[in-house]
């Protein structure tokens, strides 16, 4: 068994999700949010704004963290374990451009209950149903989109 770690982001501009769909060679791989694996010395942090930036092409700012979830998949020789740690993050704009090299082929800002039933993982519902409360709370608070909790 190999273990892996990979950091992510649930990036929210005026209450609207962003959301990477992705289709390797004409096969469907679904709706995702962006993540991606940890590089030598990097923090979980810089791993997740800088995958964030270069899947969406979004620059986002790390809010909180969110948690972490884990999943399993095999490859021809061996069963891969994965941690992903979450993020909450703020973008500035709608912009996003999906990272073609990655087979992303769209990319876009969803309401909640859109990017929840788009998101093909359960464990990544779970995650943005989680950090989606914690954005309902900050905005309630008049705390998002201050700089009062960075």
């Amino acid at each position: 068994m190999i273990e892996a770690t990979s950091c992510g982001g649930v990036v929210i501009f005026r209450g609207k999700i962003l959301l990477l769909y992705k289709n390797y060679k004409n096969k469907y791989e679904g709706w995702v949010l962006p993540k991606g694996t940890v590089e030598e010395g990097e923090e979980f942090k810089q791993t997740a704004l800088r995958e964030v930036q270069e899947e969406t092409g979004a620059t986002p700012s790390i809010i909180k963290y969110i948690g972490k979830s884990q999943y399993s998949f095999n490859t021809s020789t061996d069963t891969v374990l994965k941690d992903v740690h979450w993020y909450l993050m703020m973008a500035d704009s709608y912009y996003s451009k999906p990272q073609r090299e990655e087979y992303f082929v769209d990319s876009g800002y969803y309401k909640y209950h859109e990017a929840y039933h788009l998101l093909k993982f359960s464990n990544e519902k779970q995650i943005l149903e989680k950090a989606y409360a914690e954005y309902v709370d900050l905005k309630k608070s008049n705390l998002w989109g201050s700089k009062k909790y960075f």
